[in-house]
């Protein structure tokens, strides 16, 4: 806080200030540090003596200069009428009054309008010193009229050796390693890390804080663990997930928790797998460094990102939900059997494990019968041969090509029965022949010509069109064109 300290020694102090920043960042502390200076007989550097009369009726809250009030629950227009009132007095001793106002953004409008009023034109000896968690929710003409200071959060090793000093005043034996854990669950507030310390020290009170100690008492986890459940993941070993999952929560882990801290794991590999420069900013020893690097080359950026997304969302979801654990388990289902989304990720990833079972021989299944014949076409090698696209007639191709175009704007019914699709051009380049995937109960003829004048308005194509079902097709055994595409295509693999 240069700036504030400069303003001291200048005697430049302004009349508004706005402190913003994250929870625990010691928007308050500086607060009252500032109220203590501006007031203090003898400053010494812009800093405030605390030897003083003034400096130490302020820090036992014995003093009627500085005034701390709480906007979450003061927040009306009477609350800030009250200060507007009390305003008009000067000091009895001392220079200045400081008013304190904490979580200003919880101010209804009206107090809004009565707290600009004083703040136009203050009294001399009046200083506002605003905080809030939530600036962007901050009036611009109460924003305006303040200098505003934003206080960012505070790194890990800051936080660490702050812990490390209160310690040893406190004579608390404590691990190094526990002390880092703890600075690293404060996520960079100094408050939530001395509350989660003083958790820690309570539940083990009289002996020596160890890193086990600390993962028992927040129901953390630890690294290993997360190794051990990502390679599972990797490997879509599903009940050896839900396995791990049964031991994490009998050992008393909290699963918002575990999630949290297993999406940093997983941003920590996914730091690693983008560039090598990058080992420096992983808060990690050398035996857990290695170990992440081989978790890191089991699978690919893309899938890294999935991982986190997916797991944003149940992170989300768990705040929500009394039933953690199943939605836990959904979602280890759904990543391990991605059949079960629909989504475009899930499509991708699909298509990357059936290149990898292709890539190691293994045979793969045509698409599923629910969009295809319910014959021998369902797996490939029942298949005599493929229907070379290249040797249709063009205006068949550009049928083919289209088709998902065509099916996007036909009606809803046509739309649905369409859905599924398979395709053969007609002897002697007649037309097409349309084999539905179901045995819908249609007029074919009426449904053909349905089709025959979307073609024509859509493609600028006068074509024949024969409509076929399961039942009717005269041509069964012959190889079709699948029309489903990646948009409805279910991608199986079988095992070998």
């Amino acid at each position: 806080m240069t700036t504030l300290k400069n303003q001291i020694r200048a005697d430049r102090i302004g009349h508004a200030y706005l402190f913003c920043g994250t929870r625990g960042t010691g928007k308050t502390t500086v607060a009252k540090i500032f109220a203590r200076a501006v007031n203090c007989e003898h400053p010494a550097d812009g800093n405030p003596c605390g030897e003083c009369a003034s400096c130490r009726a302020i820090a036992s809250g014995a003093s009627m200069n500085v005034i701390e009030i709480d906007a979450a629950s003061n927040n009306g227009v009477d609350n800030i009428r009250e200060i507007r009132d009390e305003v008009a007095y000067s000091p009895a001793e001392g220079k200045y009054k400081v008013y304190i106002i904490d979580e200003v953004h919880m101010l209804t409008p009206g107090a809004y309008n009565a707290l600009l009023k004083t703040l136009e034109e203050p009294p001399s000896y009046v200083i506002f010193i605003l905080a809030t968690t939530e600036a962007h929710k901050i009036p611009v003409t109460i924003a305006s009229r303040c200098q505003r200071y934003d206080f960012r959060r505070i790194t890990t090793e800051t936080i660490a050796a702050r812990l490390q000093e209160l310690m040893e005043q406190e004579q608390v034996e404590t691990e190094e390693r526990a002390l880092a854990y703890v600075a690293k669950m404060g996520d960079g507030s100094m408050r939530d890390a001395l509350s989660l310390l003083d958790q820690c020290i309570a539940f083990y009170l009289g002996q020596k804080l160890t890193y086990e100690h600390v993962l028992e008492v927040l129901g953390a986890v630890d690294v290993e663990v997360f190794g051990a459940f990502f390679r599972r993941l990797c490997a879509l070993d599903l009940p050896g997930l839900i396995r791990e999952l049964e031991e994490i929560i009998l050992r008393g882990r909290e699963l918002s928790q575990f999630v949290v801290d297993f999406i940093w794991y997983l941003r920590n590999l996914l730091l690693l797998k983008s560039d090598q420069g990058m080992e420096e900013m992983l808060d990690v020893s050398g035996e857990h460094l290695a170990r992440m690097k081989e978790e890191a080359a089991l699978t690919d950026m893309d899938t890294l990102m999935r991982y986190i997304r997916v797991f944003s969302e149940l992170s989300g979801q768990l705040r929500q939900t009394t039933q953690k654990r199943v939605m836990t388990e959904i979602t280890l289902i759904k990543l391990c059997r991605p059949a079960m989304e629909q989504n475009y990720d899930s499509i991708l990833h699909r298509l990357a494990l059936l290149e990898k079972k292709v890539e190691e021989g293994v045979p793969a299944a045509a698409p599923s019968s629910e969009h295809t014949l319910a014959s021998a076409q369902t797996k490939e090698e029942a298949k005599p041969e493929k229907l070379s696209q290249e040797a249709l007639a063009e205006d068949v191709q550009t049928f083919i090509g289209r088709f998902q175009e065509l099916r996007k704007k036909a009606g809803p019914w046509l739309r649905s029965v369409l859905k599924g699709a398979q395709c053969r051009e007609l002897p002697e380049h007649a037309g097409v022949q349309i084999v539905l995937c179901r045995n819908h109960a249609v007029d074919e003829k009426e449904l053909a010509e349905r089709v025959e004048e979307l073609i024509e308005r859509e493609l600028k194509v006068k074509m024949k069109v024969q409509i076929s079902t399961p039942d009717s097709d005269p041509r069964a055994e012959e190889p079709a064109v699948d029309l489903s595409g990646l948009i409805d295509m279910e991608i199986v693999i079988e095992d070998p």
